[in-house]
């Protein structure tokens, strides 16, 4: 299995994997062709300096995860940046085969060579899964995350 930089050729695989649970398929619009701003969110995405898109691939270089690691510069730790890891999928045929730790464990090794001074994540609660998996990679739910959408 390889880690690398998301290219415009492994959206489909991507935008596939986000759309498909029950979330997802209510907020995608995952269709062949894909729509294109999925491509130009895409092009955003990797023209950005702190923004990484990362897939996880299979000995047949098929996309089988997925995660979007963000870096965010604050004022607050005398200056620190933080790492935001979003939209982590692993295709269904893959999952519980620790494809998810791995892109974890890439993720929190990038966040370090960046010098952050931490990860942070949001999981929905209505995916309790996600949530047990997280705290079993180490992470503890010490705040209260709140979303308004517009």
């Amino acid at each position: 299995m390889i880690i690398r930089k998301a290219i415009k050729e492994d959206v489909p695989s991507i935008v596939s994997m986000i759309a498909d649970d029950k979330l997802g398929a209510l907020r995608e619009n995952y269709q062949n062709p894909l729509p294109l701003r999925y491509y130009e969110a895409f092009k955003r995405i990797n023209e950005d300096p702190n923004q990484e898109l990362v897939v996880i691939t299979n000995a047949k270089e098929d996309v089988i995860g997925t995660l979007q690691l963000s870096f965010i510069q604050y004022l607050t730790y005398q200056g620190g940046i933080r790492a935001q890891i979003e939209a982590v999928r692993v295709h269904k045929t893959y999952r519980s085969k620790g494809i998810g730790q791995k892109l974890f464990e890439w993720a929190i090794n990038r966040a370090m060579e960046r010098k952050a001074h931490g990860v942070q994540l949001t999981t929905d609660k209505k995916r309790p899964e996600a949530l047990n998996f997280y705290e079993k990679l180490g992470f503890k739910a010490s705040h209260e995350g709140m979303k308004l959408h517009l």
